[in-house]
């Protein structure tokens, strides 16, 4: 092996040490024990039928956005890329608020 053969492999593996220090892989068993309890919990609210249904819509928005959060910073891998990729990814979300806001109008 000459001596280029042996830097480029001695600076891979450094940047493959560096890369795995720099991004800890996630404990995804306790992101889905996260995930399985909001779920218990929705399905908690909407079967307490006690709360005024304005309650439980919002209730069930909040676990809903709660769990999207989770799946995309954990399994999307989204909470270990650069800044300008989640800005890039979060973009599209001020339009989808105001196409439900548009459409829950014509429901009143």
């Amino acid at each position: 092996m000459d001596s280029t053969e042996r830097l480029h492999e001695t600076t891979g593996a450094v940047a493959v040490e560096a890369h795995a220090r720099d991004h800890a892989h996630p404990r995804y068993l306790l992101v889905w024990l996260w995930l399985a309890l909001l779920t218990a919990a929705e399905v908690a609210v909407v079967w307490f039928t006690a709360l005024p249904k304005s309650w439980v819509v919002v209730a069930l928005l909040i676990m809903a956005v709660w769990k999207a959060a989770l799946v995309a910073l954990y399994f999307m891998h989204l909470r270990f890329e650069p800044l300008r990729v989640a800005v890039l990814a979060s973009s599209p979300l001020p339009l989808a608020v105001l196409l439900v806001m548009t459409v829950l109008q014509e429901y009143r």
